[in-house]
């Protein structure tokens, strides 16, 4: 039997910075994005109420929901 083939370089999820999510809601938009990405945040992604969106988990990612300019919403992946 020959040697077992090597699994592929997958890419390392990067660490979610020790941060708090709700800490963003009703920030503005821009504030909460600058002050992500000054802590740590690799991925800041904003998105209108409802918006549909793929459910994968990416390490190191923000997500915002914004409604009139403000973060209603702010969960990790």
């Amino acid at each position: 039997m020959g040697p077992m083939a090597t699994p592929p370089n997958l890419p390392t999820p990067s660490p979610n910075p020790d941060d708090a999510p709700e800490g963003y809601v009703g920030l503005a938009a821009a504030d909460a994005e600058e002050r992500a990405r000054g802590r740590g945040w690799t991925t800041v992604r904003s998105l209108p109420p409802g918006a549909i969106i793929t459910m994968e988990f990416m390490g190191g990612r923000l997500n915002f929901t914004v409604q009139d300019g403000r973060v209603t919403r702010c969960w990790v992946g």
